[in-house]
């Protein structure tokens, strides 16, 4: 037999046939595996864990079929129980696959504690973003007669006087007492009595 007529004829017709059909199995067994084992299409969405301890996130994750990894405490926040969950990636209400690992941070278990920094005879501007970038926070602002005006003169917690290096939690108001830029003077110097009496002249004795 000829090619032409080979390439014609219905024996080559159905080889042809049946090799595309063998073809278009395997190309669905092969995609329908991919899709198994890639898990195509079903995707969990990532609980809100906050505000949850680390015991009550494994058992959230395990029932999703995630994962977790602590990283790390952060200082505390009041807002937030001791030892639970603050921050979380992926964020809540994301979409991942199973088995996927949710990263998350605990809250500590209580503030930690900071040095006072020396801010006496420092200005009102430079003493208010020392004290909050060591996570103190202002307190009450009072004035007092001085000639700095808006110099820090005094710092109070709790109605007691701090020195430089005395230790307060993080998140303690710090009072501050500042110059009003006035002084009052005492005037030192002998008042004399206007209402005295001045001492009667004796006269003189006659000779």
């Amino acid at each position: 037999m000829s090619l032409r007529k080979y390439l014609t004829s219905r024996v080559f017709f159905l080889q042809v046939v049946s090799a595309l059909a063998i073809i278009a199995v395997l190309g669905y067994l092969f995609m329908h595996w991919l899709t198994f084992t890639t898990d195509h299409g079903h995707e969990i969405s990532v609980p809100d864990l906050r505000k949850l301890t680390e015991e009550q996130v494994e058992d959230k994750l395990d029932e999703l079929d995630l994962d977790y990894v602590l990283l790390d405490s952060v200082d505390f926040r009041g807002d937030y129980p001791k030892f639970s969950v603050v921050e979380q990636d992926p964020l809540p209400g994301t979409k991942v696959k199973v088995g996927r690992k949710v990263y998350i941070k605990i809250n500590a278990s209580g503030f930690s504690s900071v040095k006072i920094p020396d801010l006496i005879e420092k200005t009102y501007r430079e003493a208010v973003p020392t004290l909050k970038a060591l996570g103190l926070e202002e307190g009450t602002v009072t004035y007092i007669p001085n000639l700095g005006k808006d110099m820090v003169l005094e710092m109070r917690y709790k109605g007691r006087n701090l020195k430089v290096g005395d230790r307060v939690l993080k998140s303690s108001k710090i009072d501050l007492v500042l110059g009003d830029g006035k002084a009052s003077y005492v005037d030192e110097s002998t008042v004399v009595d206007s209402l005295a009496t001045p001492e009667a002249a004796t006269p003189a004795n006659e000779q």
